[in-house]
């Protein structure tokens, strides 16, 4: 089974077993509604309630009350693990939205030609939160790296079933990765 991380534990928070993670999802407004969930990195996940959790007015943290974490001690222990879900469990996103981890290893084609371009390593976020387009890092079939802005104009379809991104690169942007 795929696991998916939302938070990773950083530290213990106060006296009583509770810890202090960095949000990792882009949805933190569900932490607080978890009620179970799997801790997780090093080796296979284990099963966990969550007595509480809330976020900091941040909302880059928060602070999560695990079932059997009464001390600091328990709550050291738990350091460095993932709060995670199966990637069955994971927020839906609105059509034309995708997650970076279903974008990562799709070929990348140009419209009308049978060979690819590369395949996506990486997608790389631009501007503050949400603002600015995000860029595909794609590693290309000739060598190299091809920078692919994730604009509906370039990218014409994706289908992420199927591992495969068709774009219409702008004139210069091909020349423009390789200098």
């Amino acid at each position: 089974m795929i696991w998916i991380s939302l938070a990773r534990i950083v530290r213990p928070q106060g006296r009583r077993g509770e810890v202090r993670a960095e949000v990792l999802t882009d949805f933190p407004e569900r932490l607080p509604q978890l009620r179970h969930a799997l801790l997780g990195g090093n080796g296979e996940p284990r099963a966990v309630a969550i007595l509480s959790c809330r976020l900091e007015p941040s909302r880059r943290f928060a602070v999560f009350h695990f079932e059997g974490s009464q001390s600091i001690d328990d709550a050291e222990r738990l350091v460095g693990l993932e709060v995670q879900v199966p990637i069955s469990e994971r927020a839906p996103l609105p059509s034309g939205s995708y997650y970076i981890s279903d974008l990562v290893g799709c070929e990348v084609f140009e419209a009308g030609a049978d060979e690819p371009l590369g395949r996506v390593r990486d997608v790389q976020k631009t501007g503050e939160e949400t603002a600015g387009t995000p860029i595909l890092v794609v590693d290309s079939a000739t060598g190299g790296e091809l920078l692919v802005p994730l604009a509906a104009e370039i990218c014409r379809e994706i289908d992420t079933e199927k591992r495969r991104i068709v774009v219409t690169l702008p004139e210069g942007l091909a020349e423009l990765n390789r200098e």
